[in-house]
């Protein structure tokens, strides 16, 4: 019989009692999303699996599982000389493949029979799948969020990061997604992540979480980039109460040039992010834009996309939420001391029980 435990308890706390999380899967599949701490060491990487699936449909299942075990053994056995080499004799091992399956039982073997501690999860990747879909979209329970709110360059992921940084509850999904949420918020040289790794990422984040405190979520559509909220997540966003952030125009602009630095590299990319813009301006204004972004003059065009496209969206969008209550902060300048000491006034806010729907306003100053 196999020396190795079966489980399917995959909490934070449960993962944490683990001194390596070994991920089976191959690199693609790893790369798609993956348990929070996973490494990959494949039993068969992308062309293998594709070799003996092949091999499979056309042969026999007899070659193809011949193969597949002559692939898997020469895996092992380099992960055993590489990675492995010097893990300690005591250590606690999770592993785990795409179903719990062949793949990590072939590891799960070898690495028993060696004397680890090997546990090996009941169901695979899917059994951590569900989890997340049962607690994204599935979940009844209400999540506690306060949107940090404001016009385009008023340096909310910045305070949302100070805020972090002061023991508050944060979910930084512009990070996740690894897109600034706007036309022009794409990182040329790193892509976003896929759905379900960008929907994994929250669950950790959340599942971490006292859900009936504050947590503070940056205000954003329904899509981040091209990533979608999870529903339960997009309904609570829906209907909580925003803290809204004012700052002067021309203090907006600096700050966007300072934030958006790879835009005034890229010629090609700052293009593109205004076409994507053709759909709701003039072939004039459109024109005006590339003229700046070819001139270098960053500030200005920072400041004309504000007013004129980002200021007004916002303005149309805060009609359409005209009964959800929030609070504004206007501060003066956007400095690092101003935003610091402003993510420690808005911790120290909170929102009146009998204030639904009002709408009040507060100056800062940094």
């Amino acid at each position: 019989m196999p020396d190795y435990e079966i489980i399917d308890e995959l909490s934070h706390d449960a993962l944490q009692s683990y001194d390596l999380i070994i991920d089976v899967r191959s690199p693609s599949e790893y790369a798609g999303d993956h348990l929070p701490g996973a490494i990959n060491l494949p039993v068969l990487d992308d062309a293998e699996r594709a070799e003996t699936g092949t091999l499979y449909k056309q042969v026999s299942s007899f070659v193809a599982k011949r193969r597949g075990a002559a692939l898997t053994t020469a895996n092992i056995s380099r992960h055993l000389d590489t990675t492995l080499k010097d893990l300690p004799e005591d250590s606690r091992l999770l592993i785990y493949c795409w179903r719990g399956g062949m793949r990590s039982r072939s590891m799960a073997l070898v690495l028993s029979s060696i004397g680890w501690d090997i546990s090996l999860v009941k169901g695979g990747y899917q059994t951590w799948r569900r989890q997340i879909v049962a607690g994204l979209d599935k979940s009844t329970d209400p999540i506690n969020i306060i949107l940090l709110d404001g016009q385009t360059g008023t340096a909310k992921t910045a305070i949302l990061k100070e805020m972090a940084a002061l023991g508050a509850q944060t979910l930084d999904l512009e990070g996740m997604a690894n897109h600034r949420g706007s036309a022009f918020g794409a990182h040329a040289n790193t892509p976003q992540p896929g759905q379900k790794r960008f929907e994994a990422l929250i669950w950790q984040s959340l599942r971490r979480f006292d859900l009936t405190q504050p947590i503070y979520v940056e205000a954003e559509s329904s899509l981040v980039g091209k990533r979608r909220l999870p529903s339960r997540l997009w309904a609570e966003m829906k209907k909580a109460p925003r803290i809204i952030i004012e700052a002067p125009t021309g203090a907006r602009a600096d700050y966007l040039v300072n934030a958006y630095p790879d835009l005034a590299t890229d010629l090609n990319q700052l293009t593109a992010s205004i076409e994507r813009l053709a759909a709701r301006h003039s072939t004039a204004q459109l024109s005006q834009w590339h003229a700046m972004a070819r001139k270098c003059e960053f500030r200005n065009l920072a400041e004309s996309l504000m007013v004129i496209h980002y200021d007004a969206a916002y303005n149309r969008a805060r009609m359409r939420r005209n009964t959800v209550k929030s609070q504004t902060f206007t501060v003066s300048d956007l400095e690092q001391k101003t935003l610091s000491d402003l993510a420690q006034t808005l911790l120290e806010f909170r929102f009146a029980s009998d204030m639904a729907g009002a709408v009040t306003t507060r100056t800062c100053t940094g």
